[in-house]
């Protein structure tokens, strides 16, 4: 499995003014799997694939374990969770967060540059020619459409070879046409090269392109569906 999560849960505040966001909260992703979470908003669905990729804490419980890439999380610190991030997940949020001084080449090889590892450039290359970027690899990003910005971000994401890539609605800030093509780089990163890739979405087309489809509402898986659409 390149997830295993058990009894999660996540409370914010105290007292009478406290949320409970998760509530015991299990899931296991298998590698190699594009897995949609869906829900309303408030729903907890982006709080518990946050906790999964160690940008949040879980409430502390004896029973609770997040294991990712066979890597135990529960319970690091903000340094060990940190390095846990930079070696083992990728992110495609919706805001490209690409570094503007950069070209894209430099930021696809800016995670493993800063854990001070070796950059193929070969490979970095190929993977640039199958997500269509790489005549675009000495540009900026404000010489780059919102799309190719979108598919440097998805190549940062997959260069380093993490154990699972979170996308938090990564189409969202983008037209229908773009969104179609950014959502099939993501599917061929799980058909292609294995990656696991849990999607945090609202958009239904992006659940049709899923192997698997989990609905939370009120902090709790309500639904976990293999997903009927054509991929």
């Amino acid at each position: 499995m390149a997830v295993v999560a058990a009894n999660v849960s996540r409370t914010y505040g105290t007292g009478e003014a406290s949320v409970k966001a998760l509530d015991r909260v299990s899931i296991e992703i298998p590698a190699g799997t594009l897995v949609a979470v869906m829900g309303p908003s408030g729903s907890g669905k982006s709080t518990l694939v946050h906790c999964l990729a160690g940008l949040d804490v879980p409430d502390k419980d004896p029973n609770t374990r997040i294991v990712v890439g066979g890597q135990d999380i529960t319970g690091l610190s903000d340094d060990q969770l940190t390095r846990f991030r930079r070696d083992h997940v990728g992110f495609v949020f919706q805001a490209f967060n690409l570094v503007p001084t950069l070209t894209a080449r430099q930021n696809i090889e800016l995670p493993l540059s800063l854990a001070g590892k070796k950059v193929n450039a070969q490979r970095l290359e190929a993977l640039a020619d199958t997500l269509g970027i790489r005549s675009r690899l000495e540009h900026r990003p404000d010489e780059m459409s919102g799309g190719q910005q979108q598919r440097v971000a998805i190549a940062r994401a997959l260069f380093p070879e993490p154990s699972v890539i979170i996308a938090d609605e990564p189409t969202g800030a983008l037209d229908s046409t773009t969104s179609h093509e950014v959502l099939g780089m993501l599917r061929r990163s799980v058909d292609e090269f294995n990656q696991t890739v849990v999607i945090v979405t609202h958009d239904p087309e992006v659940a049709k392109a899923a192997d698997r489809v989990v609905r939370v509402r009120d902090g709790r898986i309500q639904a976990d569906d293999a997903a009927t659409g054509d991929h």
